[in-house]
């Protein structure tokens, strides 16, 4: 099946990722050292979670998408690391022996590895803290918009945001189970940060009502892509070796259920949408779509 993103022209691009990376990466150093110690053991575990070597999906994504709506990076900066403080801890936690038992996360030892499991409960605390704190003191932003934006946050981790999923996939993902129970799951435990993504890029940008539901819509079909193609790669002999894998043998995912060759035409529709419903929000020159052609290089 065709894919309709089209990929970035020469390096230019790519460079420019690398440069928003980079200000990504030093911003959250920033934020970090206000509120962390890393001569004591947990601003070291801190420091270890969110500044080892990732990709910055999400803060990405909320600077791309709100960018392009017109919003100065700034407060995207701000928001974005918010996200990736979040999506920090719940690593640590989804990696620890009562959840997945993981041993490696983004070619390193897993911070319970490192650290001890008390001192990666309390720095999942302490990033999560952070994250509310970085939104909060936005002083760029209006005081009411910030509480917004913290409500987003909020809702995107709690007991039906991310918590609901992961709970579902230790509780539930054992169990033979149907399409669309998996596909909550997946929205649960991944989608729900890519809302809050693009929905905090949103109301940066003061978008339109029409904007924003369109932007949700691409969401929840982003959350699933990319849950699927984790999934897919979790199963590939060729994948890099950046984290455990095999962690989905014996779990009902979308793989298990439908199959690979099943799953991956699953994700071309995703990404197709995505591309459609991007695509009415920006116009042709997307800089969200080309990010995609870089997150999925696999369907190229």
């Amino acid at each position: 099946m065709a894919i309709s993103l089209v990929p970035p022209q020469g390096d230019t691009f790519a460079d420019y990722l690398g440069a928003l990376r980079g200000r990504i990466d030093r911003r959250l150093a920033l934020l970090l050292s206000a509120s962390a110690d890393e001569n004591d053991l947990i601003g070291a575990a801190m420091k270890a979670a969110l500044l080892s070597p990732g990709k910055r999906v999400r803060p990405l994504i909320v600077v791309l998408a709100g960018g392009q709506l017109g919003a100065r990076e700034a407060p995207l900066l701000d928001l974005g690391c918010a996200l990736e403080m979040v999506h920090a801890a719940s690593l640590v936690l989804d990696d620890m022996p009562c959840m997945d038992d993981a041993r490696l996360r983004r070619g390193l030892p897993t911070v319970h590895l490192r650290f001890g499991e008390d001192i990666a409960v309390l720095t999942a605390v302490a990033l999560l803290g952070q994250a509310f704190k970085v939104i909060s003191s936005a002083s760029e932003l209006p005081s009411l918009l910030r509480a917004r934006l913290v409500g987003v946050l909020a809702d995107a981790v709690g007991a039906q945001g991310l918590v609901r999923g992961q709970y579902q996939d230790l509780r539930e993902g054992g169990w033979p189970r149907q399409v669309g129970e998996i596909a909550e799951t997946n929205h649960l435990k991944t989608g729900a940060l890519f809302a809050a993504a693009l929905e905090m890029a949103a109301q940066v940008a003061h978008a339109r009502d029409d904007v924003r539901m369109t932007l949700r819509e691409a969401a929840l079909e982003l959350g699933q892509a990319f849950q699927l193609y984790d999934d897919l790669c979790d199963g590939a002999s060729d994948a890099p070796l950046c984290k455990d894998l095999g962690k989905d043998a014996g779990k009902s995912t979308l793989v298990a259920l439908l199959g690979q060759e099943a799953a991956r035409q699953r994700l071309h529709g995703h990404v197709q949408r995505i591309d459609t419903l991007l695509s009415g929000v920006y116009g042709p020159d997307c800089l969200l779509l080309r990010l995609l052609c870089l997150l999925f290089p696999r369907l190229y």
